[in-house]
């Protein structure tokens, strides 16, 4: 069974930073394409960074500059730096990888950017 488990959620203020970990089992990490959603309350689940086993990156233009995504084979473990934060950043963060036609979701850690 391929678990994702998501950790590093929490409130931070505007402009602070935090890092999202996502541990993963029951996988051949290294040849999964890794990515982090988030969802806030009313809005749909989007895509805020990817990560291919070769290590290519996408972002969306809302957090490009100031998420990083990044992974560590070794300890089968997906990273998001997160630099700058905005309010608009609040939302529930989602672990996803993807292997072939295989999907699986994290739980989901909540982020809050708020004064």
């Amino acid at each position: 069974q391929v678990q994702l488990v998501e950790s590093g959620g929490g409130l931070v203020q505007p402009g602070g930073s935090l890092r999202l970990s996502c541990a993963a089992s029951g996988t051949i990490f290294r040849a999964n394409t890794m990515a982090w959603y988030r969802q806030a309350p009313g809005n749909e689940r989007e895509l805020v960074a990817e990560i291919t086993p070769d290590g290519s990156t996408n972002y969306p233009d809302s957090v490009k500059g100031r998420f990083t995504i990044s992974r560590d084979n070794s300890k089968n473990t997906v990273y998001l730096q997160m630099n700058s934060l905005k309010p608009e950043d609040t939302a529930v963060y989602y672990c996803y990888r993807r292997y072939l036609g295989l999907r699986t979701w994290g739980q989901g850690t909540q982020v809050t950017v708020s004064s």
